[in-house]
């Protein structure tokens, strides 16, 4: 695995796909990309557009419409592929039964390939989704991971970023649990430069303004609907999101992102995928990182934790 030989196939080129798609071969990660969708015509013509785009990128890459038979030797599958978001709702929980069935199709027929790489689940609602193509797919839980809170937390540093007139990356705070109304941010963690970020927004109050914690969660957890409602949909954040994902796991990195995992015990909950800090390398999922959470803290995520259970009893496995 790494920079030579490697592929990785998409499944659903649908907006979030096809960003996706781009922008791994705009960093140049890997050697192949496969679009793969039910609709044949629309993948072809991505990936046409795409590979003639490849004259003036950093390195040569093959893209091109495939199908589920191109998996078997693919490093990652993603999968963005979901049933659309019924119309006027703010409930990714809603798309459970219609992405189901969808996603039963795409792993049965990706896992008949003899795909044994890493699944990463773009797909909402992403932590059920994530559990099921774990339970679907019978791979080990260090190769399944979902996108999670990775944007949620890019959107948090990036309004702390705002505020305080920093480099976001210079930001270091997660969003963690369900992706999705119940999640939370462990601040007793976050830092802006090593300082603690309560400390930062109290000691700044000119520019922390009427800002609390509270409004700056909330914030975050509405951005994606403000876009979505804006413009149909979300995809650049997303598939940087997924990006960032899929160039640890290729590059072997060992970079810590809040993604959607099988927690087998840490912070008190097991067997079931929410997200948390994790180390992402060739292995896919290789460690979690236990954070120390205030009782508050800790609370909120077996809240967060029970929402998304609650939901498995519907999946057909």
């Amino acid at each position: 695995m790494g920079f030579k030989n490697s592929k990785v196939a998409i499944v659903g080129i649908g907006n979030v796909g096809a960003t996706t798609a781009y922008s791994i071969i705009n960093q140049g990660l890997c050697e192949e990309v496969v679009l793969i969708d039910i609709n044949k015509d629309k993948a072809y013509a991505e990936a046409l557009d795409m590979q003639h785009s490849i004259y003036f990128m950093n390195r040569n890459i093959t893209v091109k419409a495939g199908d589920y038979s191109d998996c078997a030797d693919a490093d990652v599958v993603v999968i963005t592929a979901s049933a659309p978001m019924p119309k006027d709702s703010h409930n990714r929980l809603e798309m459970l039964t219609p992405s189901m069935n969808i996603m039963k199709s795409i792993v049965d027929s990706v896992m008949d390939s003899g795909f044994n790489g890493i699944f990463l689940i773009v797909s909402n609602p992403v932590d059920i989704m994530t559990y099921y193509v774990w339970r679907l797919s019978g791979l080990p839980k260090n190769q399944v991971i979902g996108s999670g809170t990775t944007l949620d937390t890019a959107r948090l540093c990036c309004e702390l970023s705002q505020l305080y007139e920093l480099d976001s990356k210079s930001v270091e705070a997660f969003v963690i649990g369900e992706h999705g109304d119940s999640e939370l941010v462990s601040w007793s963690s976050a830092t802006i430069g090593g300082k603690s970020v309560s400390d930062v927004m109290e000691d700044n109050m000119s520019r922390t303004g009427d800002n609390t914690k509270d409004k700056l969660l909330q914030q975050t957890k509405e951005a994606g609907w403000d876009i979505f409602n804006r413009k149909g949909n979300t995809s650049y954040g997303i598939a940087a999101s997924a990006t960032a994902i899929i160039k640890s796991i290729l590059f072997n990195e060992n970079r810590i992102l809040p993604v959607s995992v099988c927690l087998s015990g840490q912070y008190n909950l097991k067997n079931l995928f929410l997200s948390v800090p994790t180390i992402i390398n060739k292995r896919g999922a290789k460690e979690i990182v236990e954070i120390k959470l205030t009782k508050d803290e800790m609370d909120a995520l077996q809240h967060s934790a029970s929402v998304v259970q609650d939901f498995y009893k519907d999946l057909q496995i």
